[in-house]
């Protein structure tokens, strides 16, 4: 028997359209927290320190004990264990659990019905930010996508494809197609 359309292929991998150049190809990146994000915090036995945090534009979350706590630019992970550390100052072993209960918006702009800021959903693709946004213009190049990450200083071109991805804090634009 023959594998399903899926088999084989990695999440966020597309099959069909034009293949985006080499430097710009998508590669699945792990979450990052950024400003914006809200978590929710558990340290159990410890219902003081267990409640919603939000990360802060300067990338920090204001945490009772310890003070500000860097966050932007970790990993859950990564963040749950330097929490942790931070912590064993002033609780033994603490037993920390974080989830992000609230992801930051995403943009999209251009040729859209609806260019603006929108909440971020698990699993967004391109195809489900632009239905977000109304649809596409008339104008829209349905071919390719560009996309600039959270934190990196450039847009990159994509295929546009249903399984194109997009992650809490990137910038979607919608190109205009050549008549």
């Amino acid at each position: 028997p023959r594998p399903g359309p899926r088999a084989g292929r990695a999440r966020g991998a597309h099959a069909g359209g034009p293949a985006a150049p080499t430097n710009s190809a998508w590669r699945p990146v792990e979450y990052r927290l950024g400003p914006a994000d809200q978590l929710r915090i558990t340290v159990f036995n410890e219902p003081g320190l267990t409640g919603p945090f939000v990360v802060g534009a300067q990338g920090a979350i204001a945490y009772p004990l310890v003070g500000d706590i860097r966050a932007a630019g970790l990993t859950v992970p990564e963040f749950t264990e330097a929490l942790r550390t931070a912590l064993q100052e002033y609780v033994r072993t603490p037993n920390v659990s974080v989830e992000v209960t609230n992801y930051r918006p995403f943009f999209i702009l251009g040729e859209v019905t609806r260019p603006g800021s929108y909440p971020y959903v698990i699993d967004l693709t391109v195809m489900n930010a632009v239905a977000t946004a109304g649809g596409f213009t008339y104008r829209a190049n349905r071919s390719r996508v560009f996309i600039r990450h959270a934190n990196a200083p450039d847009e990159a071109a994509y295929p546009l494809t249903a399984t194109t991805p997009v992650l809490p804090g990137d910038t979607v634009r919608i190109g205009e197609r050549i008549f």
